[in-house]
């Protein structure tokens, strides 16, 4: 079995992990990222982790012709992890046309490419998004999906219905679509994690920051939400469990294991956890204070979601590992590692 995989966008966050994790299995991994989100030296990182550094090509995939070479000089690549995408709830509501453009086109310029040089497999980076605020929680696959309450949200379901159609029209495609809900973390040598540009939009990065003394405050988006406490409901789960899965449902493709052309799994602790409790347990793990304020709901923004991961536990025999805590403390080193490199 050839074993040489491209990870789009695989010097992001959720993807330098998942790239860590192929090379430690034994499989060989070109990058393709246009380092929107993220940093070059992000694959020497990776590669001081594995003991070898991944092949990376700076592009758009969104830039045909230079996809199109890329295959032509890589005529080796059995499967695609694809991760390449604009991400911000937020920013997709300030920017549809932007996310829209970027997300879908790169998307069907991949399929298209992967129709032309006979490549079968591909792992989608999906979201929970895609159910919008269920109707019924813990969430299981085969929820209705609700209208998306961004940009960002629809655009990994309108992502899903162009890969399960192409799949439905051409049976030589097959794929595997997972709905992650709240990666958080960092690599245990905290080598790599999440860095943003600019202002977080996710929370745990914010608390980082925040303790570190880069922001002012944390600011809590609502305590005034249907939930226990007032505050926002998430499934956290820590972003090496969720690279774990990766290397998993590839594995399943390319053994031919998939039930069906098509699959969907969701990836998520089972475990709704509130924005108050995930500050409790930064302060818990890392016994630093964090300042925060309450101030209004920030749009796009669901009141509450976890995951049923049933389907996930049982079909891909994949289940979480690590802590809430463990994830916390993981992200704060990797906050520290990075300021000081920084300094450097």
């Amino acid at each position: 079995m050839n074993k040489k995989i491209l990870v789009t966008g695989g010097t992001g966050y959720i993807g330098s992990h998942t790239v860590a994790e192929l090379i430690t299995d034994g499989f060989e991994v070109a990058i393709i990222d246009n380092l929107y989100n993220s940093e070059a030296v992000v694959a020497d990182r990776i590669g001081q982790i594995t003991g070898v550094r991944p092949e990376l090509e700076v592009f758009d995939l969104c830039n045909e012709a230079r996809l199109e070479d890329f295959f032509r000089k890589h005529n080796d690549i059995s499967a695609i992890i694809h991760f390449a995408a604009y991400k911000a709830v937020g920013e997709s509501v300030r920017k549809p046309l932007e996310y829209y453009r970027n997300n879908l086109l790169s998307l069907i310029n991949l399929l298209e490419a992967m129709k032309r040089h006979d490549i079968a497999s591909m792992v989608f980076s999906s979201s929970c998004t895609v159910y919008g605020q269920p109707e019924k929680l813990p969430v299981s696959e085969d929820a209705p999906l609700q209208p998306a309450k961004s940009p960002y949200g629809n655009t990994k379901k309108i992502g899903e219905d162009i890969i399960r159609d192409t799949c439905e029209a051409d049976d030589k495609i097959k794929a595997i679509s997972l709905r992650y809900f709240n990666p958080i973390g960092a690599h245990p040598t905290a080598l790599i994690g999440e860095l943003p540009r600019g202002v977080p939009e996710n929370l745990v990065p914010f608390i980082t920051q925040t303790a570190y003394g880069l922001r002012d405050e944390l600011k809590v988006f609502g305590d005034d939400y249907d939930t226990p406490d007032g505050s926002c409901i998430r499934d956290y789960l820590h972003v090496v469990d969720l690279a774990r899965a990766h290397i998993v449902a590839l594995k399943r493709l390319l053994e031919n294991k998939n039930k069906k052309n098509y699959e969907v799994f969701n990836l998520g602790t089972g475990t709704g956890v509130s924005v108050f409790e995930a500050i409790k347990s930064f302060e818990r793990a890392t016994g630093v204070k964090l300042k925060y304020r309450v101030t209004s709901r920030r749009p796009g923004d669901i009141e509450k979601i976890w995951a049923d991961p049933s389907l996930a536990n049982r079909e891909l025999g994949w289940k979480t590992i690590y802590t809430l805590d463990d994830a916390m403390k993981s992200a704060w080193e990797w906050e520290k590692f990075i300021r000081k490199q920084n300094r450097s």
